[in-house]
């Protein structure tokens, strides 16, 4: 995907965060301002905010510098102030007095009032030598170039989010070469730069060695495998764990902490007992600490060292990056040092990953034999934060952020020494890959999303897609896939496949929302209005744009998605131009078997069309009149009571409104006793064992997945 592309997905993200945020229903006013540093330094950000908000330039206010918005508010403000303790001054004097201010806080570091601090990472300076001395006992063993001369070597690639790491070695598994690079948002042409030098080293000696076998992992495995035909993809865990064994047989647990991600790994006598992985959030990883790092401006190195000078760390706590930002800057103004708050940063990242992600209370649980993985961990200082608050000493190789890759290199090795064949690597002879590779956009049709795929293709044949949600049409594999049976697409035929039309001239046009209860009793309200005479306009299938149609007017951030998506719904029978919409406030549903106990609504799903009566208000913005009548359909006859009121209203005569209301009963009991049927053909014996030998065929598992219908569909 294209960095042009990325950063426009950005700009829309942010757009609509912020006015499902802020704009909670509310519609912003034809005249905006737009102003702070975002909206005035990046153009792009605000054109975005034009089309979505859906207005025109004209209707942009335009002031001078908007970025210095609230500094020109403040000196406005001291303008017009009646403070008789306001002075006046020269611009060389107000200059000395922040100075001395500065000063003044800096003095006040030494016994910081108010702020919580750590235990500083060493006791005195004899700790914290001896401590450098024998940091890295773990060393790899390394080979030259001229000892592999015409030997096999074997190639491990880790593929990270923010960082591409290279390790080769030989049959001893002894390193010859390895790099780490940071992949500025091209994964592919890093690893090019890297094979690159690899190319280099091979062509400096007489009789150069040979790549035997190759073995990826990481974010990019299947790009980078798919590119360079590696001979295989590793687990990221399994390559972790590898490597691990390599430098202490006896790891009993193994803490790797990348740019973007968090892996713990229990090992029990040489098999690993438990993984626990954070993908989520970067809170507490790599990138975590090369913000703060940068904030501050200091080098990633030198922010480090910064932390092992530190008498009396900050404690920052534990929470995402964003409310850590705050604390780091209140600190700053509460006059903590660099050092304070790098070392503080060091300890959050640990306790970041002892509570948050492994919920741990008892540090024995990570054994005797403690080892260290990740880029992370080149910064000594969360080292040390680590032995601290475990009160364990830990392992941490020379190598630590290349783990990954040393890891996915043995393996290599261990495969090729179970069974020598040979290996389908190329990217030696394909160091341009990235100029000959063909790029072509196509149109997935696997569902409503419609996602745009962009379809690589590489020298060698092999094929790539990015930009799929799923893998449920373009897979990167490398096996075909073989779909089973799907009850979510059964139940949408059933659902939806109707007539919409009735007989003769129709009354009027009312469209239905394909959104909460009126999905699952569509037949029932599809075949009512029908049947009275009128045509039904169904909302359009969900889909990204469909929730964005409507994010201005979410009420509330924790609503559930399916209400938020409604809103979109709303909108999309708007833009039809039907001439009412009919969204009833349901608080009793049909009970699905004759003992449930509770057919009580959700509140949201009962009350809702009160609500989009008062965000939207199609009838009052729109002249499209929402019917919302209160209906139960808990009881047979109440439900026909509230039916045939509100056809009644519409003009329909009680005799039609009686016929319709039966047959829409009987269309709704037909679509319930077509899904039992369906699903019960699917557990049938004969229909089961088909599946397991369709399954086995091609080595794959097999999978039934039984819930409520509606965290099966989304």
């Amino acid at each position: 995907i294209s960095h042009a592309d990325i950063l426009a997905s950005v700009f829309n993200a942010v757009v609509l965060q912020t006015l499902a945020t802020l704009s909670r229903g509310r519609t912003p006013s034809r005249q905006v301002l737009f102003c702070g540093g975002p909206l005035t330094f990046l153009p792009s950000l605000r054109r975005k905010f034009i089309e979505v908000l859906k207005i025109s330039k004209e209707d942009v206010a335009s002031i001078d510098h908007p970025e210095l918005i609230s500094a020109t508010g403040a000196a406005l403000a001291a303008l017009v102030s009646a403070d008789e303790g306001r002075c006046v001054m020269r611009l060389s004097e107000l200059r000395a007095r922040l100075e001395a201010s500065d000063a003044a806080v800096t003095a006040s570091v030494s016994s910081p009032a108010g702020q919580t601090r750590l235990a500083p990472l060493f006791d005195d300076d004899t700790q914290r030598a001896e401590w450098e001395r024998t940091r890295v006992q773990s060393r790899v063993k390394r080979v030259t170039i001229a000892e592999v001369r015409g030997k096999p070597l074997f190639l491990g690639i880790d593929s990270g989010s923010t960082t591409t790491k290279i390790c080769l070695v030989d049959e001893a598994g002894r390193l010859l070469f390895n790099s780490y690079q940071h992949n500025r948002g091209n994964a592919l042409q890093t690893a090019c730069d890297a094979l690159a030098e690899v190319s280099r080293l091979f062509d400096s000696v007489d009789n150069p060695p040979y790549i035997a076998r190759s073995a990826v992992t990481g974010y990019g495995e299947d790009l980078l495998r798919a590119a360079f035909g590696c001979d295989e993809g590793v687990v990221e865990t399994l390559a972790h764990f590898r490597a691990a064994q390599a430098f202490e047989p006896r790891t009993s647990f193994i803490l790797d902490i990348g740019g973007q991600d968090m892996k713990a790994i229990f090992i029990d006598h040489g098999k690993i007992r438990s993984i626990e992985i954070n993908e989520a959030c970067s809170s507490g990883c790599g990138t975590f600490i090369e913000l703060f790092a940068n904030t501050t401006g200091y080098g990633v190195a030198d922010f480090a060292q910064k932390a092992l000078d530190s008498d009396a760390p900050c404690d920052l706590g534990t929470r995402c990056t964003v409310f850590m930002n705050s604390k780091v800057k209140q600190a700053l103004r509460e006059g903590a040092g660099v050092r304070d708050i790098s070392a503080g940063l060091a300890y959050s990242v640990i306790k970041n990953a002892m509570h948050k992600v492994l919920k741990v209370t008892d540090t024995s649980v990570f054994g005797e034999y403690i080892l260290l993985q990740g880029g992370t961990f080149r910064n000594p200082a969360v080292h040390r934060a680590l032995e601290n608050i475990t009160g364990r000493r830990a392992i941490c190789p020379d190598i630590a952020e290349l783990m990954g890759a040393y890891g996915a290199a043995l393996l290599a090795r261990d495969g090729w020494l179970a069974q020598q064949s040979n290996s389908s690597f190329s990217g030696l002879q394909n160091l341009d890959i990235v100029e000959k590779t063909r790029k072509q956009m196509i149109r997935c049709k696997g569902c409503e999303n419609q996602c745009s795929i962009t379809r690589l293709t590489f020298p060698n044949g092999s094929k790539f897609y990015t930009g799929n949600r799923c893998e449920k049409i373009f897979s990167n594999s490398g096996k075909g896939t073989v779909k089973g049976s799907s009850m979510p697409e059964i139940k949408y035929r059933l659902l939806f496949d109707r007539p919409m039309e009735p007989q003769g001239q129709p009354r009027a046009v009312i469209g239905i929302p394909r959104a909460l209860n009126t999905y699952e009793n569509f037949p029932f309200w599809c075949t009512l209005l029908v049947e009275s005479g009128f045509r039904v306009h169904l909302s359009a299938p969900s889909r990204v744009g469909m929730y964005e149609k409507g994010v201005g007017t979410i009420t509330s951030e924790n609503i559930c998605f399916p209400a938020k998506l409604t809103h979109g719904h709303i909108y999309d029978l708007i833009e039809a131009r039907v001439d009412r919409i009919f969204f009833p406030m349901i608080t009793y549903e049909n009970p699905e078997f004759a003992d449930a106990d509770g057919v009580f609504n959700c509140p949201v799903v009962g009350g809702y069309p009160e609500l989009i009566r008062s965000t939207i208000d199609p009838e009052g913005k729109h002249g499209i009149p929402l019917d919302k009548p209160p209906i139960t359909m808990r009881d047979t006859g109440l439900l026909r009571k509230g039916c045939e009121a509100y056809l009644g209203a519409l003009g329909v005569d009680q005799k039609t409104a009686r016929r319709a209301f039966e047959r829409a009963v009987a269309a709704q009991r037909e679509y319930k006793q077509a899904v039992r049927r369906e699903g019960a053909e699917m557990i049938q014996p004969n229909h089961v064992h088909v599946v397991k030998q369709r399954a086995k065929a091609i080595d794959a598992p097999a999978i039934s997945a039984l819930a409520k219908s509606l965290p099966v569909v989304d």
